[in-house]
């Protein structure tokens, strides 16, 4: 399991990158779950960390041309991941559209970028399409990797909204889809154990390793904490 942390700025992935997070996930909490930064600061991480970069760009409604140009964005600025959230999603035609949009725009510039589509955890409170509808979708429209993570940052983890047992069928809708997923959302250290048993391919913070505060700045020690508990 790949440990990917989210800093909003250079020192932050820094000290992600010292706790020992596999994967480097640019975003910018102040613009939402999976708020989108700037390219200037997606390049200047790129220049001081070593770890694979993912960018989010933001929550989406219905606006494949928006989402196709920002993703292309994210990949020219240097990201290897670039993580599109369905957020104002109500269908599987909008999510295919707007997926296949943000796919066909990366691949033409380089098709070794990693898509990556993250659905909510609690979708039934924002009104956007359920995780359980996304990995067939996602697969089609010619995605790597689905995510689920909470589209409202309230503190409530995902594990709040769906049951262990809808976990592990979007974990296994993921691999039979042959995607990779991964699993976010508020996660808190006595989550681990049951993240482990639904055992995705990658475990997704910001919050958890800033001290619980995701507002706050990420620790290394925590994320060292993390990262042995998950191995």
């Amino acid at each position: 399991m790949k440990l990917l942390v989210s800093p909003m700025n250079v020192q932050e992935a820094m000290a992600a990158e010292k706790g020992g997070a596999d994967i480097i996930d640019v975003k910018n909490p102040r613009e939402g779950s999976l708020g989108a930064n700037f390219p200037w600061v997606i390049a200047e991480i790129k220049s001081n960390v070593s770890k694979p970069l993912s960018a989010t760009i933001g929550d989406f409604d219905y606006k494949p041309g928006t989402a196709s140009l920002a993703a292309l964005g994210a990949a020219v600025a240097g990201a290897n991941y670039i993580k599109v959230g369905l957020y104002d999603i109500h269908t599987i035609e909008q999510a295919y559209d707007l997926l296949s949009a943000v796919v066909r725009s990366i691949r033409a510039f380089d098709a070794e970028k990693t898509v990556v589509a993250s659905a909510y955890s609690d979708y039934s409170r924002i009104g956007s399409l359920s995780p359980l509808d996304l990995p067939p979708v996602a697969k089609k429209a010619g995605c790597d990797v689905v995510m689920v993570d909470t589209g409202v940052k309230d503190g409530r983890s995902t594990f709040e909204f769906m049951s262990q047992e809808e976990l592990q069928g979007f974990v296994r809708l993921a691999h039979e889809n042959r995607l990779a997923c991964a699993l976010a959302g508020s996660i808190k250290f006595e989550d681990v154990p049951a993240i482990k048993s639904l055992a995705p391919d990658i475990i997704g913070v910001r919050g958890l390793v800033c001290g619980g505060d995701r507002s706050s700045s990420i620790k290394p020690e925590l994320v060292a904490k993390l990262k042995a508990m998950i191995n």
